[in-house]
């Protein structure tokens, strides 16, 4: 069963004075990229949640979020005095204002604000790594959800692709026919004598360089192989983007070989198909 690259998932933990919101989100990516949005204390930690993603995510461009909103008297960001004091007095030499409309300039000032670095108590880690799995698992569902439409949209392509090959297939008979008058038309407009067991050898070289058997064979087969890795209980993205290539290459072929207005426009079918394919090959995981 295929998995998308794109999900999302969040997680709330409320603990006695803090809520803290976890969000975790992921795009299309060819490896495991990973970007981290977590308050300052928490960056000793940072290996360790990286690991734990790691772990739970193959591929992909995840960014995790961690928002703390603290309730506790104790937290959140304090005054730096000596630094406001610092600016007011800086902007009192510059214009003689009011104190009032000084401090309003200065507590927006760079560092006119301090945090208190606290260290991270070890059941309130314990709790948001819980709080992590959760959001991680949130997401896979997600992904296990957004494979399930991709799956039905290959399936839906593929299935297109196996019947335009099967017109191709009608057509050939008629096609290597026409391939065979019009090279004896072109033949007896030059209104000379020819040999006719040469002109039977020259004719055969032709239609062997229009015949499309094996590229026909072949196409049957890799779209066989690509619904065959649909139904597999692994999501292979990549091995799905290689079958995708193979299709194309079958396809190309048959176009250059086809010298058939109605084949080509066919040909012309399958490729828009397999367009549409390649554009969500690159979101599976």
């Amino acid at each position: 069963m295929i998995q998308s690259m794109t999900g999302f998932g969040k997680e709330v933990v409320q603990l006695s004075s803090k809520i803290i919101i976890i969000e975790v989100k992921s795009l299309n990516s060819k490896g495991l990229d990973i970007y981290l949005r977590i308050p300052q204390n928490y960056r000793e930690k940072e290996i360790e949640i990286r690991d734990r993603i790691a772990k739970t995510l193959e591929r992909g461009k995840v960014d995790l979020s961690i928002l703390v909103d603290d309730n506790s008297e104790s937290g959140g960001a304090k005054l730096n005095e000596a630094v406001i004091r610092n600016y007011m007095a800086q902007l009192n030499r510059i214009v003689d204002g009011d104190q009032t409309e000084l401090l309003k300039m200065a507590v927006r000032m760079p560092d006119a604000l301090k945090t208190e670095n606290e260290d991270i108590d070890d059941k309130e880690y314990q709790e948001i790594l819980l709080g992590l799995d959760r959001a991680l698992d949130s997401l896979k569902r997600f992904r296990k959800d957004e494979g399930k439409v991709l799956e039905e949209e290959f399936s839906l392509r593929i299935n297109n692709i196996s019947n335009l090959l099967k017109e191709v297939i009608a057509l050939d008979v008629e096609r290597l026919d026409e391939v065979r008058v019009r090279l004896q038309k072109a033949v007896s407009d030059l209104k000379e004598q020819i040999d006719e067991n040469r002109f039977e050898q020259e004719l055969i070289y032709y239609l062997e360089k229009f015949d499309i058997t094996e590229e026909k064979v072949r196409l049957q087969s890799h779209l066989d192989y690509f619904k065959e890795n649909l139904d597999s209980s692994d999501s292979n993205g990549k091995k799905l983007n290689f079958i995708t290539q193979e299709i194309g290459r079958e396809i190309n072929t048959i176009g250059s070989k086809a010298n058939h207005a109605p084949m080509q426009k066919l040909v012309v079918q399958m490729k828009d198909e397999l367009e549409k394919i390649k554009e969500q090959t690159l979101n599976v995981l």
